[in-house]
């Protein structure tokens, strides 16, 4: 419910503004960007959510990626905080954005699979394939990362917060990387065996544990 709520939230913020459909627009007369209420409410809800991810994670089930997550968590409040105080709240929502796009997918799948809905479970999980393929490792390097890279030391000055923040950027683009290494893997392995499992649990399902299989697989 939070992703989808999210994902449409952002949406509904984000259609009307400039930069979403010219990113340099997230440049033009830095850093004097005001910041309308929407997107303070957007920026908000979105940093109060990760930072309980980064609590409630040490609670959870611990995981093959327990520390890829961990990092990811961090390193999104960290670029949440940075864009905030250095007016790149332009730029931050799209990441945003471009980050919500495949996650209430993936939510939705792992609802299917433990109602035994398999068949729709795994076509939600190619549309959530394609959907994480496209955004994070196309339009998010392509896009975004291209423009801050590139485009932003056209119009801005280079500071040392800049750097800091291109730095996580990068950080999360390499996170993105190794998932899609898992998420092909679970693929692969839906293709030979059939069904989709979780290759981020932390053992193999036990078949003497219902329980345990159940709270093993995501």
């Amino acid at each position: 419910m939070y992703f989808s709520a999210a994902f449409i939230y952002g949406i509904t913020c984000l259609y009307d503004k400039p930069w979403l459909y010219d990113i340099r627009h997230c440049w033009y007369n830095y850093p004097h960007h005001s910041v309308p209420t929407e997107i303070w409410v957007y920026y908000m809800v979105e940093l109060s959510f990760y930072w309980s991810l980064s609590i409630s994670q040490f609670f959870d089930v611990k995981r093959k990626d327990f520390w890829e997550m961990f990092i990811h968590h961090n390193t999104t409040i960290a670029l949440m905080m940075f864009s905030w105080t250095a007016h790149f709240t332009r730029i931050g929502t799209l990441v945003l954005i471009v980050h919500d796009c495949a996650d209430h997918l993936l939510e939705l799948a792992k609802l299917c699979r433990y109602v035994k809905y398999r068949k729709l479970c795994d076509a939600i999980f190619v549309l959530f394939s394609l959907t994480w393929i496209v955004t994070r490792c196309g339009i998010y390097p392509s896009w975004i990362l291209y423009s801050t890279l590139l485009d932003a030391s056209s119009f801005i000055q280079m500071f040392p917060a800049y750097y800091i923040f291109n730095g996580l950027l990068g950080t999360l683009q390499i996170l993105h990387i190794l998932w899609t290494y898992f998420l092909i893997k679970a693929i692969h392995k839906a293709l030979v065996k059939g069904g989709v499992d979780d290759q981020r649990s932390d053992s193999e399902p036990s078949d003497n544990d219902e329980n345990d299989n159940r709270s093993e697989e995501r």
